[in-house]
């Protein structure tokens, strides 16, 4: 299994989360990828769990999908799925 190089690129296994915990808003650049984004076969869904804590990080991950032309809608994880740790985000075309 090949890893992850940036924080929103997918690893080369059809995998649905990108884990940024523990990483500061500048380490998870939005310049990066979103779930599904590299590769057409992808599904068109994804999680992206950026934990808890203080906020800034859901932040960041909130203000780069409001802009990303891929992504169709977005909201925070119900109870079983992360709830605000995680971020659920649905692409469309571009």
């Amino acid at each position: 299994m090949s890893m992850a190089t940036s924080a929103y690129e997918l690893p080369a296994t059809p995998e649905r989360e990108i884990d940024l915990r523990g990483m500061t808003g500048d380490e998870a650049s939005p310049a990066r990828q979103v779930p599904g984004q590299r590769d057409a076969r992808r599904p068109l869904a994804g999680d992206i769990i950026h934990g808890k804590g203080t906020g800034a990080l859901r932040k960041k991950v909130t203000e780069y999908l409001s802009r990303h032309p891929r992504v169709r809608a977005f909201r925070l994880g119900e109870w079983n799925e992360g709830g605000t740790g995680a971020t659920v985000v649905e692409l469309g075309d571009s």
